[in-house]
């Protein structure tokens, strides 16, 4: 076999294959095997035709179509593991010349993962940032403790800031209800911004029984184009008003709240883990900013194969993540002021993509120059946590063999940007 090397461009190669009458008969020789096994002849079970005999009875055209088909197959494996080369797709192949039994010339082109220039990863230049916690950020936390435990009492006074109200409403444009406007026993707290801007405030100074119109328009940037600006009206019942009051952040609420036996000893609880959280968040951040600084460091070609996986995956999670929120594509893409998903495609997702590609790539070439590895017991471990934590929620089986694969991948990939952090801050 010969093989030569076209360099198409840093992610596509073309190669040019030829085969001579060794290969082809050795084809030959596999193909009437497998022809064989499906041949009826008389005097022979199926599948027990000897291939001497299949040879007097095979249909030629089919040995031909077999033959090639077998040859172009091994060939193509063979010359792209010989020639060190990964293809990232099934390559698409050209026969040029065919000659049964003396010649098979052809061209296989593929997209391929392609060399990466790593540029310098222990000088990357960024800057640890300091965690700091604010008294406002314990304070945030106690107060949901402290409405966690409120006691909320029935009052016959106008409702104000703070209280917790229980309406019906029906939302009309053009005197038409539209859709997720409507609420009956609807709890509410006055203040809490949950409704478009004017809602809550027009609950203000109202007394439970009464009826009445509100008058709003939706926001100009509203996610529904429908209501975006829109003149609408929320004829609402106010059916009760609760005062919520409080209870005091003393040891007897430290205690309802946790293993605590005072105030104090909460409010260092809570500040520990706001701590915790915000030097996760960082270190996320900082990892995050040093990858990015490694791809611009670096020579990083895109394999479009790549980058389109990519699309369809943040495409996915999107739809996912979007219904979660009770909305749809459609929806979102008018929210942006997008015109179709072609647009969305080309100024959102596929910058995004290519950024995923190249930080996947750099990685993995760093990886390889460090020679990065994880123990068959981290392995383990990771799955047993992936495991616990999403169970059968995910649907997928630990067992099988491209699901650890992808956890190993995983792990090798959070182990190299572990020690990016290692060598860029002390």
């Amino acid at each position: 076999m010969k093989t030569t090397v076209k360099n198409l461009s840093d992610t596509k190669v073309e190669l040019t294959i030829t085969l001579g009458a060794k290969e082809l008969q050795d084809a030959e020789q596999v193909a009437l095997t497998k022809l064989a096994k499906n041949m009826k002849v008389p005097g022979f079970r199926a599948g027990k035709v000897p291939v001497s005999v299949a040879m007097k009875h095979v249909d030629p055209n089919a040995l031909g179509q077999q033959t090639l088909d077998d040859a172009l197959s091994k060939a193509v494996s063979e010359a792209f593991v010989s020639e060190k080369i990964q293809a990232l797709d099934r390559p698409a192949v050209e026969v040029k010349k065919f000659v049964p039994g003396k010649e098979l010339e052809f061209t296989a082109e593929s997209e391929i993962l392609p060399k990466v220039t790593l540029g310098d990863y222990k000088k990357l230049s960024v800057k640890k940032p300091k965690v700091t916690v604010a008294a406002k950020d314990v304070d945030e936390i106690i107060e949901r403790i402290q409405q966690g435990f409120a006691e909320r009492k029935t009052v016959e006074r106008a409702a104000k800031d703070g209280d917790e109200t229980i309406l019906d409403f029906v939302g009309k444009k053009d005197d038409v209800a539209f859709d997720g406007g409507t609420g009956n026993d609807y709890t509410l707290k006055l203040g809490s911004k949950q409704f478009i801007p004017g809602f809550e405030e027009a609950i203000v100074g109202k007394k439970a029984g009464e009826t009445f119109d509100i008058d709003l328009k939706f926001p100009k940037e509203y996610h529904v184009k429908d209501l975006a600006g829109a003149p609408v009206v929320f004829t609402t019942t106010l059916k009760e008003v609760k005062e919520v009051v409080l209870p005091e952040l003393n040891d007897e609420l430290a205690a309802k709240a946790g293993p605590f036996t005072s105030a104090d000893e909460l409010k260092a609880d809570i500040k520990r883990e706001i701590t915790t959280q915000k030097e996760r968040e960082a270190e996320s951040a900082l990892k995050d900013e040093l990858v990015t600084k490694l791809v611009e460091a670096s020579t990083v070609p895109v394999p479009e194969i790549l980058v389109e996986d990519q699309v369809k995956s943040i495409e996915q999670d999107m739809i996912q993540n979007l219904g979660y929120q009770g909305m749809t594509l459609d929806m979102y893409l008018e929210s942006k002021d997008f015109k179709d998903r072609e647009d969305w495609i080309a100024k959102e997702v596929k910058p995004a993509a290519e950024n995923r590609v190249k930080a996947g790539l750099v990685l993995a070439e760093l990886s390889k120059v460090e020679k990065v590895t994880a123990t068959d017991e981290e392995l383990a471990e990771k799955i047993n946590e992936y495991q616990a934590q999403f169970g059968q929620k995910s649907g997928q089986d630990f067992t099988a063999p491209e699901v650890q694969r992808d956890i190993a991948n995983r792990l090798l990939t959070d182990k190299t940007i572990d020690l990016l952090l290692e060598l860029n801050v002390k």
